[in-house]
């Protein structure tokens, strides 16, 4: 075997080191969502309700880089746990490659929507996010509520249980200027517990003005990328500050997803998408 000198086992190491992170970024660590669990303590949550169980799914972007094989992987993550109720927190849809925003884009609800009710005796809620919005969120709506998935854009629904409530809150897309608190929770009664579905996590600065004890979000993907020593490095607009996990802004709790799908450019780095789950429990600490 011929030698080789120092500095050609470097380049050698770099370029090996580099076709190992692009075929993990654009190859493996998309196909390969990973579940999260964890428990959430609300103070004002309803004995009754002590251990219920949400199961978030956000940012699907079906379309060029996501099809119903890669909804289904993340639903069988999501299934195993048996939860309660799912929140799917936006952006069901991609625009179409080398096409503007618009019809077809939304169209890509169709499927995704098709893969989504193939779960069975379990419910679902969902909001719509800015790509919804981009193409024609009355297209995507549609496409939701004609297959049974009730999409909330600025109400709330009560969930019921041995006679208490939590509140499930749906507020629009706060990105293109469609969301509305005040409207959202016209219904809510103050003094009770309230889960807020909201697109974009850096609203809970806003959200933490309104009797909101849970946000539920996405929209960041985590960055897609992320560099050890460094986090993410781009994060969108309204998706800064609470990019990651579970933080807490002021009383409210905000916890953010990183998504399902990815846009362009088509890559994930030390950041696979994610399904959660949420266990709600009574925060009984004075």
């Amino acid at each position: 075997m011929v030698g080789i000198t120092r500095r050609q086992f470097f380049e050698r190491t770099i370029l090996t080191a580099g076709g190992l992170a692009a075929f993990e970024g654009f190859i493996r660590e998309p196909r390969h969502p990973i579940g999260e669990e964890m428990e959430v303590r609300l103070a004002r949550l309803p004995e009754a309700f002590d251990g219920f169980k949400i199961a978030q799914i956000s940012d699907i972007h079906y379309g060029p880089y996501m099809n119903q094989a890669g909804v289904a992987r993340g639903m069988r993550i999501a299934e195993k746990w048996r939860p309660d109720l799912v929140a799917l927190t936006g952006d069901f849809t991609s625009r179409p490659l080398g096409k503007a925003y618009g019809i077809d884009g939304a169209r890509h609800a169709e499927p995704c929507a098709d893969e989504l009710v193939k779960w069975k005796g379990v419910q679902m809620v969902a909001i719509l996010g800015n790509h919804d919005h981009w193409n024609d969120p009355g297209t995507v709506t549609g496409a939701l509520r004609d297959r049974g998935i009730p999409v909330l854009r600025n109400e709330s629904i009560a969930v019921e249980r041995d006679g208490a409530r939590l509140w499930i809150a749906g507020s629009d897309d706060a990105l293109v200027g469609a969301s509305d608190m005040a409207k959202t929770l016209e219904r809510v009664p103050k003094n009770e517990a309230t889960v807020l579905l909201m697109h974009e996590p850096d609203v809970a600065d806003h959200v933490v003005g309104y009797p909101v004890d849970l946000q539920l979000s996405g929209h960041s993907h985590g960055g897609q990328v992320r560099l050890p020593g460094f986090g993410p490095i781009i994060l969108p607009e309204l998706a800064r500050k609470y990019h990651t996990g579970l933080n807490r802004v002021g009383r409210l709790q905000v916890y953010t997803n990183w998504g399902l799908g990815m846009i362009t450019p088509p890559v994930r780095l030390l950041c696979p998408p994610k399904v959660t789950l949420l266990v709600l429990r009574k925060d009984t600490r004075q």
